[in-house]
């Protein structure tokens, strides 16, 4: 028996999946997409290499979690500089740029290594229905 992975970009095939979160759980949404970036429900799949598909997220805005989240959950960043920390809390951030939550959780759960940019190029999050890539979707998805 040979086991044969593939090597190249040329050997993989890319599906385009579309995902509504309207309601649904960030962090259970959240699972599913990262699955389809990393391409881990092919049968070619491995580690090292970017086999995963494209994803297009729809109603970013109306994303759901659970318990005290909304008011407690914080996102911190630092900019390295005096004075450059900033706190923002999940309802400020779904007030100014609602695909960032999205976003932000994906790329928590996808491997840290260099492969993780590649496959955030990947992921198109929006706030609303309107998206551009109607023609792209596959039809049953």
């Amino acid at each position: 028996m040979k086991i044969t992975s593939p090597t190249a970009t040329k050997e993989v095939t890319r599906n385009w999946h579309i995902i509504d979160v309207k309601n649904e759980i960030l962090g259970r949404s959240s699972t599913k997409i990262a699955g389809l970036l990393m391409g881990k429900s092919k049968t070619y799949f491995a580690k090292n290499i970017d086999c995963g598909d494209y994803v297009v997220v729809i109603n970013a805005e109306t994303v759901k979690v659970s318990g005290k989240k909304e008011k407690d959950k914080i996102y911190d960043t630092y900019s390295g500089y005096p004075g450059g920390r900033k706190v923002l809390r999940l309802e400020e951030v779904r007030a100014r740029k609602p695909e960032n939550i999205i976003r932000i959780a994906v790329s928590g759960m996808l491997p840290k290594n260099r492969l993780r940019a590649k496959m955030l190029e990947r992921l198109y999050v929006y706030k609303n229905e309107v998206h551009p890539y109607g023609s792209k979707l596959n039809k049953g998805e």
